[in-house]
């Protein structure tokens, strides 16, 4: 017996229903459908991502609704537009034996004359954006003032995104006799405001523990060198070889270079932010649904809509700003029962965080290190014998097997199967042989004891390195914005850069020592509105008298920095030299290998990893001719509002 029956759903949601496939309600459902069929409510359900949310509201609401009425009489307020077309697209499935309901989806980024002539041909159920929503209202396209059950799902994440007056100016167009339904997976206090304002002593429910994470989600985190995320984030997919995954960035900039570098590595990867245009995002997301991309790289915002089955991890490449949005994040895996992983790659100035998280989803994390060279390989040859024992023989290969058998007589079995897992591992051993150990030497735990009773940095000067950079207030600078825009493009922590002193036409500013290597490489590297940044360590330790033109009396101009290059004050200086030079032919290069391989990476050209002379490529789906491929940004410059690089990547040779 199908147990939605109990709920008290009419005949035609329980066909809709099964026709879905659904058998079992999740906890939110079978808590919230009895309750919303059977009073006019308000209601607040607090329920992690991927519990069935919609589905606990979309029965209630269709079955409420008056088919014969085609005035709106519900409206649905989401996030982002891949959140609201999934909403519409699901609503539309649970009423497709009630005649004569139509669902109206209106979002940025499509036709809004469109969307107000559907609406006006009579939509009783609207989805929408805070955004548009509001504009159709300002222009007069859309009447709500009539609605009897407003619904705003993932109402944490509209609040985080900033639509918190775009709620309530809609919200204030509404009657107040109307339901107000609220799910959430979290309930920050902006959250709590809007339920107080425009709720008459709502019911709330509570799936486990308020701001809890999913029981079916096991949390583990790294500590690597902040240098090392990019080659952290590669074994870890090689380490898991049927990985199928999203990858969170903090910015869309981020998120775009690390999506390139992982296609250029030979990864079937895609990126999915904000600066895509709908078709692109819709062609990601069908190939990624598909498992043609094994490794979506998303930002916060991006990934609102994504709703997939069977994803298997979520890798935080860097954790969120704002800590409640790690539960969104890992509220993409371990849906519908089945087990997920959430992983985190944090550095020594983030480790703190961990304890953070911790205490709001109330699960503890596991510390891992990094797996060596050794360990994947071990790893991927057992993968690949697994592939082997499981793979269904196609018959049409027995006319070829005389030659084959011909060219293969008199090896023995034992021979045979030694040379063919050496056509892989002799590669694989080959290439991971030569590259270190990614762990950082200093433990988590350790690390954690130690972060509560540290000084701020700005009072603790001892160790930190000061340096000389040729941007100041004349590129619209001040120390705030400088250091904002130093943190995004160095991929830092919020207190990783301090004693920021900006001047005209240069500043200052400090880091610990570990991260010099990565502040010379990346910003050297870097261009600003066509003009290049140049980075020295300067001798200036941050205090002492300053001149009449801003410098330190502490030997700005003629001294030579401990890296062996003299400060310039042009602003066109070129990099110091004594830097990184040319690769040398056939140099080793530590990337992941990309022909084919364990993990059936595609062929990419000058690859210093083994190339791939056929063997076995059966975890990896090939790239297909016709995927989709992120579209990179050229000639651009960053955009410290939005953290968008518009410089293309260059290959910089690395140290040997």
């Amino acid at each position: 017996m199908n147990k939605f029956e109990q709920l008290g759903l009419s005949e035609s949601l329980q066909r809709a229903i099964i026709d879905l496939g659904f058998e079992n309600p999740t906890e939110v459902q079978e808590k919230a459908i009895p309750l919303l069929l059977e009073q006019d409510t308000d209601l607040v359900a607090l329920a992690q991502t991927g519990t069935g949310k919609t589905a606990a509201f979309g029965f209630p609401v269709i079955q409420k609704i008056d088919a014969d009425n085609r005035n709106t009489q519900a409206l649905i307020l989401s996030p982002t537009r891949e959140l609201c077309l999934q909403i519409t697209n699901e609503i539309k499935n649970y009423s497709k034996y009630e005649k004569g309901i139509n669902v109206v989806a209106v979002y940025g980024g499509a036709s809004i004359t469109d969307q107000a002539r559907d609406i006006k041909r009579g939509a009783q159920i609207i989805v929408a954006t805070p955004g548009r929503m509001q504009d159709m209202i300002n222009r007069g396209l859309v009447n709500i003032s009539q609605i009897n059950y407003c619904i705003l799902d993932e109402a944490d994440e509209m609040l985080n995104m900033g639509f918190y007056e775009d709620i309530v100016n809609i919200l204030s167009t509404t009657p107040d006799e109307k339901s107000t339904w609220l799910f959430s997976a979290t309930m920050p206090a902006e959250v709590s405001r809007i339920a107080k304002q425009f709720m008459h002593n709502p019911i709330e429910i509570t799936v486990g523990a308020k701001n809890s994470g999913s029981a079916t989600v096991s949390h583990e985190f790294y500590l690597v060198n902040a240098r090392d995320r990019y080659e952290a984030l590669k074994r870890l997919a090689d380490a898991n070889p049927d990985i199928f995954s999203v990858v969170f960035c903090r910015t869309k900039r981020d998120t775009q270079q690390v999506a390139e570098k992982l296609i250029e590595d030979g990864y079937n990867a895609a990126a999915l932010h904000g600066d895509l245009s709908q078709a692109q995002r819709d062609s990601v997301m069908k190939s990624f649904r598909g498992r043609q991309i094994q490794m979506l790289v998303a930002t916060d915002v991006a990934a609102r809509g994504i709703d997939v089955d069977n994803i298997t991890h979520v890798v935080n490449y860097q954790l969120p700003d704002e800590i409640e949005t790690y539960n969104h994040r890992s509220g993409r895996t371990g849906r519908a029962g089945k087990l997920g992983t959430s992983i985190v790659i944090v550095t020594k100035s983030e480790i703190r965080k961990i304890s953070s998280i911790e205490r709001i989803i109330k699960q503890k994390f596991e510390e891992k290190t990094i797996p060596s060279g050794i360990e994947i390989c071990e790893i991927q040859l057992l993968h690949l014998a697994n592939k082997i024992k499981d793979t269904e023989v196609d018959h049409e290969i027995d006319n070829y097997l005389p030659a084959i058998n011909s060219v293969l007589e008199g090896l023995s079995k034992e021979e045979l199967i030694k040379k063919m897992v050496s056509v892989e591992f002799n590669r694989f051993i080959n290439y991971y042989k030569k590259t270190r150990d990614l762990s950082s030497q200093s433990s988590g735990n350790d690390r954690r004891e130690r972060s509560d009773d540290r000084e701020p940095r700005e009072n603790n000067n001892g160790g930190a390195v000061r340096y000389f950079v040729n941007i100041g207030s004349r590129d619209n600078f001040d120390w705030m914005t400088l250091k904002d825009y130093l943190k995004e493009t160095l991929d830092l922590g919020r207190d990783d850069v301090f004693k920021v002193d900006v001047k005209e036409g240069f500043s200052f500013f400090n880091t610990d020592p570990e991260f010099t290597d990565k502040v010379m490489d990346v910003l050297n590297n870097v261009q600003l509105e066509g003009r290049r940044i140049n980075v020295e360590i300067s001798k200036n330790d941050g205090g002492g008298r300053r001149d009449h033109n801003g410098r330190s009396s502490g030997g700005f101009g003629g001294g030579r920095s401990s890296g062996g290059g003299g400060f310039r004050s042009d602003r066109n200086s070129a990099p110091r030299s004594g830097g990184f030079g040319p690769r040398k032919e056939g140099g080793f290069s530590e990337r992941a290998p990309r022909e084919g391989g364990f993990g059936g990476r595609s062929e990419s050209r000058g690859s210093s990893a083994p190339k791939r002379e056929g063997g076995f490529s059966s975890d990896r789906t090939p790239r297909r001719s016709d995927a989709p491929r992120p579209e990179g940004f050229s000639d651009r410059a960053p955009r410290r509002s939005e953290g968008t690089s518009d410089t293309p990547r260059e290959r910089r040779p690395r140290k040997s």
